[in-house]
C-alpha cells in the first residue's frame, strides 16, 4: 500500500453572489458583512506519484459555509493541485475546487492560490490567499454566479499543521519519515520560486 498525506485546512474570506472578479467580490462581500467559508480535507494518496506528477494532483473533500446559500454544504468530490504549473517559470498555482449541491442544484467553488515572486516579498500571503469564483454546475465551466478571496489565518495554519497525518503506514519511523518528505518538497518548491529574492 502506497503512503499517503492528509490534512485539513479551513479557509474564509468575504464573498458576494453576482460578481464575477474576486477582488471586486471580496470588496463587495466586505460591504455587506458576508463571508464564506471553506472547510477542507486534503487527500494525498500516493505520496510519492503525487511529487513525481508535475501537476501535484490530491483529491479535496468538505463543506462550504455560505449564509445566503447555506450552512454546512457537504462535498464529497473536488480537487487539489499543490504547485502545479502554470506556464510561467516562476508562476505556480495551488488550486482547491469543490463541487457541492445547493438544494438539488449542482454548484462549483472554483480556488487558486498565485504563489509567484513579484514586487515586494509576499510568500505568506501568495501561498495563503485563495482567489475564488462560485459556479452554477458540476465544474468551473459553469456560469460564475459568485466571487471572492478566502485566506487562511495565523491560527488556521497552525491548526494546520496539527491535523496532518499519514495513511498506509502503522510504522512511526515511516510517518515521520512521509512527514518530513511532504515538508522537504514544500519548501524545495518554495525555494525554487522564492530563492533569489531571499
Amino acid at each position: 500500500m502506497p503512503i499517503g498525506i492528509t490534512f485539513d485546512e479551513t479557509m474564509a474570506g468575504a464573498f458576494a453572489l453576482g460578481q464575477s472578479d474576486p477582488e471586486q467580490g471580496a470588496e463587495a462581500g466586505d460591504v455587506n458583512g458576508i463571508t464564506l467559508t471553506m472547510n477542507a480535507t486534503v487527500k494525498i494518496p500516493d505520496q510519492d506519484k503525487f511529487i513525481a506528477e508535475p501537476a501535484h494532483q490530491g483529491s479535496l473533500s468538505g463543506s462550504i459555509d455560505f449564509p445566503p446559500l447555506g450552512e454546512g454544504m457537504k462535498s464529497k468530490n473536488g480537487i487539489f493541485n499543490l504547485f502545479s504549473p502554470s506556464g510561467e517559470a516562476k508562476l505556480r498555482y495551488m488550486v482547491y475546487e469543490l463541487a457541492f449541491m445547493v438544494d438539488t442544484k449542482p454548484h462549483y467553488l472554483a480556488g487558486k492560490k498565485h504563489v509567484r515572486v513579484d514586487f515586494g516579498f509576499d510568500l505568506w500571503s501568495d501561498t495563503t490567499t485563495l482567489f475564488t469564483t462560485l459556479h452554477e454546475g458540476e465544474d468551473a465551466s459553469g456560469t460564475v454566479v459568485g466571487a471572492g478571496v478566502l485566506r487562511l489565518d495565523m491560527g488556521d495554519s497552525l491548526r494546520l499543521m496539527s491535523t496532518i497525518k499519514v495513511t498506509g503506514t502503522k510504522s512511526k519511523t515511516a510517518q515521520a519519515a512521509a512527514v518530513a518528505k511532504f515538508g522537504s518538497f514544500f519548501m524545495g518548491e518554495l525555494w525554487d520560486i522564492y530563492g533569489p529574492e531571499l
